[in-house]
């Protein structure tokens, strides 16, 4: 075997080039010294793979003079070498500009503050502040809190929108176990409600008369959306036509047929009547008027573009630092801008 390899490499000195004998000389030099040393398995160092690196670069015939590792060995390195220089290379470039921190300390301690906001009501907020940042940089820097996200939902019956409006009752009890039922009038327009009232025992000559109280005058709308409660009789159904409001039924046991105002009646237990313990009507009124308060002049709306039904209008950065005012009762705030 080893006179074999004498006569090839005496060959090899007779045929080659002076620079090929030059580089496999080196090659084998550096593969004598990596034996050398005083170990039962020698170790390739930095060096030794930086050498390799360079020669393989540089000769093309350095395989067959690779006896200490394999060739594959040398190519993986060049791949690591490859991944190292190109993260060293772009670790000084940056991506998005940063979000300032006070901003992120805003969006955190109105996430922590108000547990059934979501990424879209922050928006809004901070939107109505002079904060200009996408939806999706809001959801980044939120607390997560161990619930379902609030379900969304797309408004329809947009044709005749300005002039309809749609009722219905929702059920509370009381501390004592008794139910009162409220009343609900929406103007799909702005989503605002136009009038609500309480009661222990609806009829239908009492919601005729809601329906009187929340329209005075020539304000009637064209359209009225209601489900089919047998609640509605024959005193509200006349009362209605001589009004000139044309009904609109929805089907039989299809609340998705009426959804502004099942919204509606959703935002208020969520916001406000599932945190209280209800006494008794009074209470329930005053409780609902102070909410619907925050509702119609500070809560934004993502169906009227993160808007207030009473529009807000944008505090840019320069009217002052950010000041949080509770309201109902402290279960929401409003942020606003005062001058120092």
């Amino acid at each position: 075997m080893f006179l074999l390899w004498l006569i090839w490499a005496v060959v090899r000195a007779l045929f080659a080039k002076r620079t090929d004998l030059v580089a496999e000389n080196l090659a084998l030099r550096q593969q004598l010294i990596v034996l050398h040393r005083r170990s039962k398995r020698p170790r390739l160092k930095t060096r030794d793979r930086v050498f390799w690196l360079w020669l393989a670069r540089s000769w093309g015939e350095w395989r067959e003079s690779l006896i200490v590792v394999k060739p594959a060995t040398v190519v993986r390195w060049h791949r690591q070498g490859f991944k190292y220089y190109w993260t060293w290379k772009s670790r000084h470039k940056g991506g998005r500009p940063a979000v300032d921190p006070e901003v992120r300390d805003l969006i955190r301690r109105m996430s922590r503050s108000n547990p059934l906001w979501g990424a879209p009501r922050i928006h809004g907020e901070l939107l109505k502040l002079g904060i200009d940042l996408s939806q999706t940089t809001v959801a980044k820097y939120m607390i997560r809190h161990r619930k379902p996200p609030s379900p969304s939902w797309r408004a329809f019956l947009n044709n005749h929108v300005k002039d309809l409006v749609s009722i219905d009752f929702f059920t509370v009890p009381t501390v004592t176990f008794n139910v009162l039922f409220v009343f609900v009038v929406l103007a799909h327009d702005r989503r605002r409600v136009v009038h609500f009232n309480v009661t222990e025992s609806p009829g239908a000559k009492w919601t005729a008369q809601q329906i009187v109280e929340a329209f005075p005058w020539d304000s009637a709308p064209r359209y009225l959306l209601r489900d089919r409660d047998g609640i509605y009789g024959e005193a509200f159904t006349s009362r209605v036509e001589h009004m000139g409001i044309k009904q609109v039924k929805t089907a039989p046991r299809s609340p998705w047929h009426n959804p502004y105002v099942e919204r509606v009646i959703g935002t208020l237990r969520r916001d406000c009547i599932d945190h209280v313990i209800v006494l008794n009507e009074s209470h329930l009124r005053r409780l609902l008027q102070g909410y619907l308060a925050y509702y119609h002049d500070c809560r934004t709306h993502l169906s009227l573009g993160k808007d207030a039904p009473v529009s807000r209008p944008v505090e840019p950065p320069d009217h002052g630092k950010i000041v949080e005012f509770p309201m109902v009762g402290g279960l929401h705030p409003r942020y606003r801008r005062l001058a120092a």
